[in-house]
């Protein structure tokens, strides 16, 4: 445990004008609160504020994050309020203790639920000062060092939460020293005896390792000293959780493991880094795509280094890193080695940019109000696999591995995501499932009133995109629904002269709304809709009247329901009922048709071969005829695969042309086999005149296949 007297004069050593007299303050004031507590260890627990300010010291943090890290426990755990702190110290101290505080008053009951809202307090506060998340860091950190102290339950517990949130949110914030830390000591916890099984074969080893690593630093230092490269040498086994990981992804035992060690050359100069890579290839064979450019490209976290990776002496595969000092420092210490001391207000827009993906996690937590979405939501965001492409205008963002257009277009604007219907990659038309590379320069195709489809949410990977795109069909579907049972509930009161307007008007619906359990009358109405509750059901609440012997067939119940006023389909018995198509089968006027009649809804329309007919209930599917006007047109998608030859989709496009079919959308791509592949979203009339169009793109040259898609 640091003395405060060490805390002070390490903060003296890199801010000499500091007024340290705060951090006394500080330091008194929380053993007074905590005096007679102690840790589950049995040491005072002063022990740990001590330990969390002596943390931040190392990062060379300022006064006010010092003292909040000796403060950081006392309104949680003792009677003292931010008032109090406030008091003593002043707002930006006591704004820093808020904002590590963790909630103790919570409506939630899970755990995800406390844990969610608790990160989501974090993270406001990170909004407006980064420090807050130090803080929040060091204090994990020097929990994690004295977990043994906990039962089991709780040891896995914290361990799994470190993992997943504080490992990672070290990592972003290129703090490498408690990442590694952190990441071992979760290691240590949640796979004990894998963690000792690598121990152990580090161990038996490390001899013949440390040999390895002495002959390589006086090699690279010889070499780089022939090219008049000036630089230190630093070699280091890698932690263990880093060597689990690759065990796990090659399937492989530790001792079939052989870049176990990794080399940092630290240069004087940017020059002298791309001079020192050329010089590490020509002594050793490079390995093939292990070559990363985090200088030219760095890391969101500002990280920046040359890697690559090389067989050594005795054909032993090594990493090498490359950097300048600086920039040594900035992977060793983060945002730390930035920090910005705020001056009368000042700030700084290169700073403000760096930590965009704040402002990011903030908005979704907004946007999210399921505890668990938002974890997900955190966790996948957190973990470093990302991808870095250009805009049109050469400007670099930043997506999640495996993002599609789709991704990136709802990174640049909602309004330009909902209203995507195509893009290209380095100048070529692709379709929007397309996965984009770091490197590409994406240029997205938008039209006015263009609606997202729900099958984007199969292939995009952004929280951001999915975020919107939830909320956009949620809002729709909420809209449809009202809409819907105000209809159904409407249709159903006439039947006693009685009006929806009337009804809302005298408030008879507060009372049925109540006693379901609904908070408004459009959640009644949507739960309608749904078939949740029934019209009927409402009606006879606020019009009891005794209920007929028999109750009506459903064929009778159908004829309830008026028919959309399109038209197209008459169900046989039946003159006037609501219809919907089904959108697993799209059947068109001239297929062979079934209905089922779903409670609430009407009958749904399929094609009689549809594969889901075979699932539902035979009682409920019904006869049906069309009775379509010649005019109407009916969309359908289908797809069309030939060799890739020049002119086969100017052939397909006007065959088309010929029979007067419309083209609403269409997208192409090679597939694997080298086959062009052309989908087109078309409008016909009938299903005879889709089959003769179908027939005559079969005669095409070099069309391999035609068929219709549901």
């Amino acid at each position: 445990m640091p003395r405060i007297n060490e805390i002070i004069e390490t903060v003296q050593t890199y801010h000499p004008g500091a007024d340290v007299s705060a951090i006394t303050k500080a330091y008194v004031y929380s053993a007074k609160m905590h005096q007679g507590q102690t840790r589950l260890s049995g040491a005072p627990y002063l022990e740990h504020p001590l330990a969390v300010a002596g943390l931040l010291a190392k990062l060379r943090l300022d006064v006010a994050a010092i003292c909040a890290g000796l403060l950081h426990d006392v309104v949680e755990d003792t009677e003292a309020g931010i008032g109090d702190i406030k008091q003593l110290l002043g707002a930006e101290i006591a704004n820093l203790v808020d904002g590590v505080t963790k909630i103790t008053l919570l409506s939630a009951t899970t755990k995800t639920a406390q844990q969610a809202e608790s990160l989501r307090k974090m993270i406001l506060a990170m909004a407006d000062d980064i420090r807050v998340l130090l803080i929040k860091l060091a204090d994990r950190l020097h929990n994690m060092r004295t977990l043994g102290y906990l039962p089991a339950e709780k040891q896995r517990r914290i361990a799994t939460e470190t993992r997943e949130i504080y490992a990672p949110m070290a990592h972003r914030l290129g703090i490498r020293r408690w990442q590694v830390e952190l990441e071992d000591l979760a290691f240590y916890y949640l796979e004990p005896e894998t963690y000792r099984m690598i121990q152990q074969g580090v161990a038996t080893r490390r001899g013949e390792r440390q040999e390895f690593i002495d002959e390589v630093k006086v090699k690279i230092v010889q070499v780089m000293a022939e090219h008049n490269i000036k630089c230190r040498v630093d070699g280091r086994s890698k932690h263990f959780s880093s060597i689990y990981e690759k065990m796990q992804r090659r399937q492989v035992d530790i001792d079939e493991l052989y870049d176990l060690v990794a080399f940092r050359v630290i240069t004087t100069s940017l020059k002298d880094c791309y001079d020192a890579l050329g010089v590490i290839h020509n002594t050793w064979k490079p390995i093939p795509g292990r070559f990363r450019d985090y200088i030219g490209i760095p890391k969101p976290n500002m990280y920046q280094s040359l890697h690559t990776s090389v067989v050594g002496p005795g054909g032993q595969r090594m990493e090498v890193q490359i950097r300048t000092e600086q920039m040594h420092q900035v992977a060793e210490e983060g945002i730390a080695a930035h920090w910005l001391y705020k001056e009368q207000g000042a700030s700084n827009e290169a700073e403000e940019r760096r930590f965009t993906w704040l402002r990011r996690l903030l908005e979704w937590q907004r946007e999210q109000k399921e505890p668990s979405e938002y974890m997900d939501t955190l966790r996948m965001d957190l973990f470093p696999e990302e991808i870095f492409v250009f805009t049109p205008t050469g400007e670099v963002k930043e997506l999640p591995k495996e993002a599609t257009p789709i991704d990136f277009a709802y990174a640049i604007h909602t309004e330009v995501g909902h209203q995507c219907v195509g893009a290209k990659i380095n100048g070529r038309m692709v379709p929007l499932r397309t996965t984009l590379s770091t490197g590409d320069q994406v240029e997205i195709i938008t039209q006015a009133n263009h609606k997202p489809s729900k099958d984007w949410l199969k292939y995009v990977v952004s929280n951001r995109a999915r975020s919107k795109l939830r909320a956009y069909f949620r809002d729709q579907e909420r809209a449809r629904s009202v809409s819907l049972g105000r209809d159904l509930l409407e249709r159903e009161l006439k039947k006693r002269n009685l009006t929806l307007a009337g009804v809302l008007r005298e408030n008879k619906l507060d009372p049925v709304v109540e006693e379901l359990s609904y908070k408004t009358v459009d959640n009644l109405l949507a739960a309608v809709a749904y078939g949740k509750v029934s019209p009927r059901h409402i009606l006879n609440r606020i019009d009891p009247q005794p209920e007929p012997e028999h109750p009506p067939g459903l064929l009778k119940r159908l004829s309830r329901l008026r028919k959309r006023p399109q038209g197209g389909i008459k169900v046989k018995g039946v003159d006037d009922v609501l219809v919907r198509y089904a959108k697993c089968c799209n059947p068109l006027p001239g297929d062979a048709v079934k209905g089922y009649i779903t409670r609430g809804r009407g009958v749904t329309v399929h094609t009689a071969d549809c594969k889901d007919l075979g699932h539902v209930d035979p009682e409920r599917l019904v006869d049906l005829e069309w009775d379509v006007p010649a005019s109407q047109v009916w969309p359908v998608r289908i797809q069309v695969v030939g060799n890739n030859r020049t002119g086969i989709l100017a052939d397909i496009t006007g065959v088309l042309k010929q029979r007067e079919i419309g083209i609403v959308e269409a997208e192409a791509h090679t597939d694997p086999d080298g086959n062009g592949v052309a989908t087109f979203l078309v409008e016909v009339n009938h299903a005879r005149q889709l089959k003769r169009v179908l027939g005559d793109l079969k005669k095409i040259r070099d069309v391999i296949s035609v068929r219709r898609l549901n």
